[in-house]
């Protein structure tokens, strides 16, 4: 199964008959007269064609209403889409009165007893929630913000306030209060949706203190409404149940295309997180893009994948309800009770997708999980890092040949993904299988020419639907245009380094401002870490080279932390030298080796290179990381001593 001078054909590419895919593709067919060959022949056509292909995918999903056009203008930054028209994203996402009987979610808790919901449940909560909300006086453009976890209840009220044209934030209950009132309080909202405590496997998490900060922190908040979650209650607010008390009617008001739906916050680890505004129109479009010809979600199916409020697979995976499939909730440690949880849940409530960190999938493989097997089970996704190629080889020969492992890559910046796979589409070993469709990405040299078969910067040649709004408190749009097009005026630069295959197919090595370039040879970290992490007795690992400025070859330091028991002795040095000389060259042999306790993340799982690059070139770590934005920020300072020495 190898192609010749390639990597491994891990699975060939499926036939889409009977997929969400082929019902698009007869859609094509029937309405415009279009046939396609091959899932890069109906790409090609997406990005040549971005107002037909745009404008496809609004009459296939039925989305009602009138525009003047697709593209009132085209320009990077400052494209307008779909102007003239009038949507609500929450308005598709509730179903019909021919759902209310369907499942619309499933929710886990190690607070509390399951919960599920139908659309009709789901249909009736979100319209008291709305009425609860008009009588706490908000209305369009008002900002409801929630301190909450994953659970049914972040979702009733996201889609209320949605549906009144209020903007919705989040933050995980795991955030610290100086982290929430750097994000939540550039909005200046004026409700806020609290808990108070919950439990984390079997640890219970006293928040209350922290919500007092919180509440202090946000002076033009009006009304606090608590969850009963968790044993403490949140003191001096609204409770849920009141806020639902009086049933509302379903309605929805119709906002321009571009009309902020909901702001996230880049994962920054110190000073204020650029808040990064979403449109109803955009986001609607790309997710019923994402779900229904990627991700082959159909009425009926459920996904789980586990994530927090505080990242934006969040505002994704819940899209999964456009299309009528059921989302499964998991609230709490998601190791906890043990690594095979996540795969028991997957298999217990049939998850047509289920999505997976590459850190998890390579940790069941270090530790000899068996996951089970479930007749329902189509798609494994994974993003937030890249995927190593021996997890490939351990997803398939569990899972068999007929599941799509499908990793995907976009980001917060857009809340969708770009580049990933599909149902038409073959995956090979280490790769993802190619550009989304109305995507056009590329890899891009310095000089910015499209380069094929080496290391370029990941770029967007086009507008994409979801591309932000704009940044919140940024009237001139400064702070956008220098986040993602000051390097090539008019395309949009998104801080990756990416090698795209002939076949179409990429590998992302890691973020380009943490590229290696030892010798002129560059270098993903990404690359680095698959060779590393690799070794039994490594469970996690951070490499950074400090650059030489008089044109030497700099330091290159790794740091690694140890799985229980294991030490970092002369022969795991030497057999790390070894493997890296060997996979992938002599000049990336790092100059230091040395055992951290841990490695310091985002909260969101990105591993804090640059950071801790500058905690090496001298900083204080204190003007770098924000601790209770980051997990592992202890560590940071075993860095530094680990460098001194």
């Amino acid at each position: 199964m190898s192609a010749p001078g390639g990597p491994t054909l891990m699975r060939p590419a499926g036939s889409p008959e009977g997929t969400g895919l082929g019902a698009y593709l007869e859609h094509l067919s029937s309405t415009r007269d279009l046939e396609f060959d091959d899932h890069r022949d109906l790409w090609r056509w997406s990005v040549a064609e971005p107002e037909a292909f745009w404008a496809s995918i609004w009459d296939h999903y039925g989305v009602p209403g009138t525009y003047e056009r697709v593209l009132g203008s085209s320009a990077m930054p400052g494209a307008q889409w779909f102007p003239g028209a009038r949507v609500n994203y929450a308005a598709h996402m509730v179903g019909t009165d021919a759902d209310i009987d369907r499942t619309a979610i499933i929710a886990r808790s190690q607070t509390r007893e399951p919960r599920e919901l139908t659309f009709g449940e789901l249909r009736d909560q979100v319209g008291r929630a709305r009425a609860g909300l008009r009588r706490l006086g908000v209305g369009r453009g008002d900002r409801v913000v929630g301190y909450l976890p994953h659970v049914p209840e972040t979702i009733v009220v996201f889609l209320a306030a949605a549906s009144l044209g209020a903007v919705w934030a989040a933050c995980a209950t795991e955030f610290g209060a100086r982290s929430v009132v750097d994000r939540l309080g550039q909005l200046e909202p004026t409700v806020l949706l609290a808990v108070a405590s919950y439990r984390y496997g079997i640890k219970e998490i006293d928040q209350r203190d922290e919500l007092a900060t919180i509440r202090e922190g946000l002076p033009s908040v009006r009304h606090v409404v608590g969850l009963d979650y968790g044993p403490h209650p949140v003191p001096d607010a609204m409770a849920w149940d009141e806020l639902l008390a009086e049933p509302g009617e379903l309605s929805f008001d119709e906002v321009p295309f571009d009309h902020p739906l909901y702001v996230l916050f880049s994962s920054g680890t110190t000073g204020l997180p650029k808040a990064i505004v979403h449109g109803h129109g955009g986001i609607l479009l790309e997710h019923l893009r994402l779900f229904g010809l990627h991700f082959d979600i159909h009425p009926g199916d459920r996904t789980l994948w586990f994530t927090t409020t505080a990242w934006a697979m969040w505002n994704i995976t819940i899209s999964v309800l456009l299309h009528r499939g059921a989302i499964v909730l998991l609230d709490g440690n998601p190791l906890w009770p043990d690594l095979e949880a996540q795969w028991r849940l997957a298999a217990e409530t049939g998850v047509a997708l289920f999505g997976a960190s590459p850190g998890y999938l390579t940790a069941c493989r270090k530790e000899g999980v068996v996951p089970p097997r479930w007749p329902q089970l189509r798609q494994l996704g994974t993003t937030g890092a890249p995927l190593p190629p021996e997890a490939f080889d351990w997803v398939y020969s569990h899972l068999g040949p007929d599941v799509i492992l499908n990793p995907f890559s976009g980001g917060t910046d857009v809340c969708s993904g770009f580049v990933g796979g599909g149902t038409w589409q073959p995956v090979y070993r280490g790769e993802m299988s190619g550009p989304g469709f109305g995507h056009d990405v590329a890899a891009f040299d310095e000089d910015g020419h499209p380069v094929v078969g080496q290391l370029g910067e990941l770029v967007v040649r086009a507008p994409m639907p979801s591309m932000p709004v704009g940044f919140w408190n940024d009237p001139d749009g400064e702070r956008y245009r220098e986040a993602y097009f000051d390097t090539y005026p008019g395309v949009w630069r998104h801080g990756d380094w990416v090698r795209f295959t002939d076949r179409g197919s990429c590998v992302i090595t890691g973020r380009s401002d943490a590229t290696l370039n030892r010798g002129g040879v560059r270098l993903g970290t990404a690359e680095f870490y698959d060779v590393v992490e690799d070794m039994a007795e490594v469970a996690d690992s951070l490499v950074v080279h400090l650059e030489d400025d008089s044109g030497g070859s700099g330091e290159l330091l790794l740091f690694v932390a140890l799985v229980p028991g294991a030490e970092l002795d002369d022969d795991l040095r030497a057999r790390i030298a070894s493997g890296l000389r060997r996979h992938l060259s002599p000049r990336h042999v790092p100059d230091l080796i040395a055992a951290v306790p841990a490695v310091p993340r985002t909260l969101t799982g990105k591993k804090l290179e640059r950071p801790v690059k500058q905690v090496l070139r001298g900083r204080p770590v204190e003007e770098v990381i924000s601790p209770d934005a980051v997990s592992g920020a202890d560590a940071v300072p075993a860095f530094r001593d680990a460098y001194r020495r």
